[in-house]
């Protein structure tokens, strides 16, 4: 983080209860609970003027208290992690707000500086994500892969679980299929009126809480990356990911 204001704060959310890995953040990984690899890697973005987690737990609270990091305590029953992340700043100094997945060991710090600098520079836009190449027909008709396609603006025209755009004859030359990478950056007053905003149909439909933005009529900007990056979802995710951060070399 640099030392002018930028009106930018990163936001980890962090709840005790995963369906599939319970208490994911304090999960070790190489030594370290999870929640510190995330942490330390978006500390080292220059376009934030703050990072806060935001948990529903004291263990996490504390875990991040105890490697210096700035943590505050949310509801327990907030529906989604935009929810959580609206809550953590409120009443805090930011015109835009970044919600940065808290599962990510290997966060890239220049992606979460380029999402702040498109909210910052870029003042049209509503909110700003991110986009990585698909990997091969197995990760396009994943469900748990989400696509999106924008325009030639780069503004998000629709994220699905579906294969989109789908290809009904011959496969147009220079055609690639996108995959969401899930993180936000926020208008602070547009997050403000879309945690306000109950579910649309379609968000119902997908389980994509991104489309009740753009039932809402949001400016999304898809900036392009050149990975998805690596999660932690499941027991089985933190091996690779480990093997992952030695590869790195950020362990041994």
């Amino acid at each position: 983080m640099n030392g002018k204001s930028n009106g930018v704060i990163g936001v980890i959310p962090a709840r005790w209860g995963s369906t599939r890995l319970p208490g994911k953040a304090l999960a070790m990984l190489c030594g370290r609970p999870l929640i510190q690899w995330v942490l330390e890697r978006v500390r080292l973005a220059r376009y934030l003027d703050d990072v806060i987690v935001a948990t529903d737990d004291e263990r996490i609270r504390e875990a991040v208290m105890r490697i210096g990091g700035k943590a505050v305590l949310t509801r327990p029953d907030h529906p989604s992690g935009t929810d959580r992340v609206a809550e953590a700043v409120a009443g805090l100094p930011a015109g835009v707000v970044i919600n940065i997945q808290g599962d990510e060991p290997l966060m890239d710090p220049e992606l979460i500086d380029g999402l702040a600098k498109v909210m910052v520079d870029e003042l049209e836009w509503d909110m700003a994500t991110a986009a990585a190449p698909v990997q091969g027909e197995e990760e396009l008709n994943k469900s748990s892969v989400v696509k999106v396609v924008w325009d030639k603006g780069g503004r998000a025209l629709y994220f699905s679980r579906s294969v989109i755009p789908f290809v009904r004859d011959t496969r147009p030359d220079g055609l690639r299929h996108w995959r969401h990478v899930g993180i936000y950056a926020y208008r602070r007053a547009f997050l403000e009126r879309l945690v306000a905003t109950p579910p649309c149909v379609l968000e119902m439909a997908e389980k994509l809480e991104q489309l009740r933005a753009l039932h809402l009529g949001a400016r999304i900007k898809v900036m392009q990356t050149r990975e998805a990056g690596i999660g932690v979802d499941t027991p089985e995710d933190i091996a690779p990911a480990e093997a992952a951060l030695r590869a790195c070399g950020l362990a041994r």
